[in-house]
């Protein structure tokens, strides 16, 4: 049986204390939560994740990736009004979807620009992670603005402002009607986060990933920025990709999604409450798949 967390303390001890537990012994160290709310939904959580219930609500499971771009807004650091609207987008579906997120953090860092101006790769790849922490805090502020119960898990151990990454606890809380969102990339430098993306949808049990683009509305046969005689594709296959040299997302990624069977869509940010109709299901760009 769970002990229940106790609510109160002599009014001389510190907050933290008045926050413990009458057994320690079977109840989580709630520093790895930010509020008392969240330590009773973190002990929750690890009792049901104990039991590996994997169990499906009927409802669709997405993975949503978004570049650090997008909420920079082509600045550095973060654009406000641009992350609010696509928050708003995301609370306008996630009664009919679950939904987790994976964010870049090209707004703030890039792990190869870095590296190739001289700094040591690992490192570089280091900092970009920690971009991404900061850019999954934003858009969780923004969600929780919108009345969307939010949770941010983090590769890696930041106790005071994330989750650690534990793929079970990331499905109950979708299973709950809240969003994940995925920091600190895999924790590991060399890896993209579109590679991430790939990896927590399939850890997850995710239907589909949904790659966000900005200026552009799906894959074309050439850049449709640089050659009006492009062609965008509504259907594609990975191997056709491939064959192609067409850039989806880098080669980790599309092959960890070929082998797994995992369709993607790719399409446009910039459209009219696109982030929605993509969560949704609507075909608006170009659908990848085995």
């Amino acid at each position: 049986m769970t002990t229940p967390f106790a609510l109160s303390a002599p009014t001389h001890l510190p907050q933290e204390a008045a926050l413990s537990t009458t057994d320690s012994t079977h109840t989580p160290d709630i520093r790895d939560a930010r509020s008392f709310h969240e330590a009773q939904d973190l002990q929750q959580s690890q009792a049901g994740d104990t039991h590996g219930d994997t169990g499906r609500t009927g409802k669709r499971r997405v993975l949503l990736k978004l570049s650090g771009e997008v909420f920079g807004g082509g600045k550095i650091g973060v654009d406000p009004d641009t992350v609010r609207g696509i928050g708003q987008q995301i609370a306008d579906a996630r009664g009919q979807v679950e939904i987790a997120i994976v964010v870049g953090g090209g707004n703030f860092f890039r792990g190869a620009e870095l590296s190739e101006n001289g700094m040591d790769r690992r490192r570089a790849d280091y900092m970009g992670m920690l971009g991404t922490v900061m850019n999954c805090l934003a858009l969780q502020d923004f969600l929780e603005q919108a009345g969307v119960s939010t949770r941010v898990q983090s590769a890696i151990h930041m106790e005071q402002v994330a989750e650690p990454y534990i793929p079970l606890r990331a499905i109950r809380h979708m299973q709950k009607g809240r969003v994940v969102i995925f920091g600190a990339g895999t924790g590991l430098p060399y890896f993209s986060t579109d590679t991430v993306a790939a990896q927590r949808a399939l850890e997850i049990g995710a239907d589909e990933v949904l790659m966000a683009k900005s200026g552009v509305d799906g894959v074309y046969t050439a850049d449709p920025k640089t050659d009006p005689t492009a062609e965008k594709y509504t259907d594609l296959t990975y191997d056709e990709a491939l064959l192609r040299n067409i850039r989806v997302m880098d080669l980790t990624a599309m092959t960890m999604c070929k082998d797994n069977d995992l369709p993607m869509m790719v399409f446009g940010m910039e459209g009219e409450g696109n982030v929605t109709r993509a969560l949704l299901g609507e075909r608006i760009g170009t659908t990848v798949t085995a």
